[in-house]
C-alpha cells in the first residue's frame, strides 16, 4: 500500500467516525462552505467517489470516462434525502478506497486518465482524491468542532501537492511582491510571487525575507480558501501578507 492510499484509507475511516453518530438535525447543519450543509458535503464526497470509481474502471479498460456520466450521478445524489446522502456517501467512499487497493502494480504503472485539463496516472489519481477528501472531511468536522485542523497523516502528504492546485486557483491581486513562507509540521519553504497578471507558487526556498511562518495544515487550508480569520492559528510574520494571500486563494 502506498503512503497516499494508506493516508486516504485513514481519512475515510476518520470521516466515518465523525459522520456515523450524527442525527438528522446535525446533517442539516451549516458546513464550512457557505452554500453547503453537512449532508451536501457528504453528497459531494459520495458522488465524487462514484464518478472516480467509474474513472478507475474505464481507465483500466483503456477507456475514458463518458462526458454524460458525471451529470447523471450528480442529479441522482441531489435527489437523495440528507440521511441517504450521508449513509450512501460513507458506503461509496469506502468502495472507492477498496477499489484503489485491488489494483496491481502492473495495472497501476500503465494506467492513465484525463482529469480536467490534466492526464494523470494511478498514484496521481489517489493523490487528487486524498487532497479533496482531506479538505472536505475538515469541512464537516469544523462545523461540529470549531478548533478542528487537518490531520497530520494527511497533511504530511497533501502539503507537497499544493503547487499543482495553486496553478489553477491562484488569482492576481494587482500587487507586485514576493511573499516567502515557511511551514511547520512538516517544515517546508515556499514563495508566492505576485505580478500584475500572474501568480507563481513555488515549493522552493526563497532568497527573500521570510514573511510568514505557519503550520503546514494551515497553508493547505489557505491555498484551498479555508483560512479565514476565525480559523487561523497563531503564526509568525506579516499579517498584511497573510491577508493578501487570502485574496490570492479565495477558494471555491
Amino acid at each position: 500500500m502506498t503512503p497516499q492510499l494508506e493516508a486516504l484509507r485513514a481519512s475515510v475511516a476518520r470521516l466515518r467516525r465523525i459522520v456515523e453518530p450524527l442525527d438528522d438535525a446535525q446533517l442539516e447543519m451549516q458546513a464550512y462552505p457557505t452554500d453547503w450543509r453537512i449532508a451536501g458535503v457528504l453528497s459531494h464526497i459520495g458522488s465524487g467517489a462514484v464518478i472516480m470509481k467509474r474513472r478507475v474502471t474505464d481507465g483500466l479498460a483503456g477507456e475514458q470516462l463518458p462526458d454524460e456520466f458525471a451529470p447523471g450521478v450528480w442529479d441522482e445524489w441531489n435527489a437523495k434525502s440528507p440521511r441517504q446522502q450521508a449513509d450512501d456517501a460513507l458506503a461509496a467512499d469506502q468502495a472507492l478506497a477498496d477499489v484503489f487497493g485491488t489494483v496491481g502494480e502492473a495495472e497501476r504503472s500503465s494506467f492513465s486518465t484525463a482529469f480536467g485539463p490534466l492526464t494523470v496516472g494511478f498514484d496521481d489519481l489517489i493523490g487528487l482524491r486524498l487532497n479533496e477528501h482531506t479538505l472536505h472531511t475538515w469541512d464537516v468536522e469544523v462545523a461540529l468542532d470549531p478548533t478542528a485542523t487537518l490531520h497530520p497523516e494527511q497533511t504530511a502528504l497533501v502539503i507537497d501537492n499544493l503547487a499543482l492546485l495553486a496553478r489553477f486557483t491562484a488569482k492576481p491581486t494587482g500587487s507586485l511582491r514576493t511573499i516567502a513562507i515557511r511551514t511547520t509540521d512538516p517544515a517546508r519553504d515556499y514563495f508566492v510571487e505576485l505580478t500584475a497578471d500572474a501568480v507563481t507558487f513555488s515549493p522552493e526556498p526563497s532568497e527573500g525575507q521570510r514573511r510568514l511562518v505557519l503550520p503546514a495544515e494551515s497553508l493547505i487550508r489557505l491555498v484551498y480558501g479555508r483560512l479565514d480569520r476565525d480559523h487561523t492559528p497563531a503564526f509568525e510574520g506579516d499579517a498584511d501578507s497573510l491577508e493578501e494571500l487570502r485574496q490570492v486563494f479565495p477558494g471555491p
